[in-house]
């Protein structure tokens, strides 16, 4: 080992060196959310620390979360994972080299996911690291082709890189488990509406996470108050468990899906904007060049897919200059 790579010239050794991460610098990428999480309870969904031990099995796939001292990871420190897959993905759809190691900027993810940048949410912030970090998990869920029963943290590692003189992290170096990260490469993630972060109750979000998934282009999934119960990792009694679904059905402002309770104690979900059958219009290598000019650093395939869900949920109309009506669309929203 060199002096300067052991510090030996007054230096701290350089950590992170250039292509052993992955910056994340993609302004406005799409969230996305892997599916295995989506589709089973690994994330408490209390509000304050969790620190039982949460064991769960459903048609042969097997659970076990065991928390740190710090508690649980929680449903709102997976914002922080949301925010990693959405960078990550992006780049990947760019043709962009990824890493398992990712260089964040904390106040970006704050307000990606829609949370404050008071002291105090970078205090959260920090503690949500230490839960996610401390979190464990024992599980044979497949990811990316993959059977192995193994035990994992949700991240494998976090380190502040750049802080003010207050203390307050401005960097952070992120590890991600081996388990996400081939997930990621395997893109089997989902798009999540970006109100899911206004979404305040931990229940709601959860909710969310399964009607994105089980009803996906379906015109509507139905499922009964016993399996939403188990899939969702709730704690609370039956009766307590319908009554706050009740509540949801009321407020009718779960993103994308509207419910309905029906005969049988079940709950139906159906998309507020169905499916249009009109195949979505093709955008050529130009216009996605052209858009890139337009807004630099955007994730331009995540830019795409947004305007086509606009252009479904807007009656999903035949266009004669799709790339035309793209760019249009681009020039708007970024205010030109």
């Amino acid at each position: 080992m060199t002096a300067a790579a052991a510090g030996g010239d007054g230096l701290l050794p350089d950590r992170h060196r250039q292509g052993d991460f992955f910056l994340c610098d993609i302004f406005d990428a799409i969230p996305k959310d892997d599916i295995a999480s989506m589709e089973h309870p690994i994330f408490s969904l209390a509000t304050r620390p969790d620190r039982r031990i949460l064991s769960y099995e459903h048609n042969g796939t097997q659970i076990e979360v065991i928390p740190s001292v710090k508690g649980l990871a929680t449903i709102h420190d997976k914002d922080i994972l949301i925010f990693c897959i959405s960078q990550l993905m992006g780049a990947i759809n760019a043709g962009r080299k990824v890493s398992r190691t990712l260089q964040l900027k904390a106040h970006d993810l704050l307000v990606a996911t829609n949370r404050e940048t008071s002291g105090d949410a970078y205090r959260r912030l920090r503690e949500a690291f230490e839960r996610l970090a401390g979190t464990r998990i024992t599980t044979n869920i497949v990811t990316g082709a993959h059977e192995v029963t193994t035990g994992f943290g949700l991240i494998e590692s976090w380190e502040i890189v750049r802080k003010t003189r207050g203390g307050r992290m401005v960097s952070v170096a992120v590890t991600l488990s081996e388990w996400l990260y081939r997930a990621v490469l395997a893109k089997s993630v989902l798009t999540l509406s970006r109100d899911y972060f206004r979404l305040r109750k931990p229940l709601e979000r959860r909710i969310y996470e399964l009607a994105r998934k089980h009803c996906g282009r379906q015109d509507s999934w139905r499922v009964s108050v016993d399996t939403l119960l188990k899939k969702s990792g709730s704690a609370s009694p039956r009766r307590v468990f319908r009554a706050m679904l009740r509540e949801m059905i009321k407020s009718g402002h779960l993103p994308d899906y509207a419910m309905a309770e029906e005969a049988g104690d079940l709950i139906r979900f159906t998309q507020k904007h169905p499916v249009t059958e009109m195949p979505p219009p093709v955008i050529s290598d130009s216009a996605r060049a052209q858009a890139r000019d337009l807004v630099p650093g955007v994730d331009v395939y995540g830019l795409e897919a947004e305007w086509r869900a606009v252009w479904a949920r807007t009656g999903g109309q035949r266009l004669r200059k799709p790339d035309a009506a793209f760019l249009g669309w681009v020039r708007k929203r970024a205010g030109g």
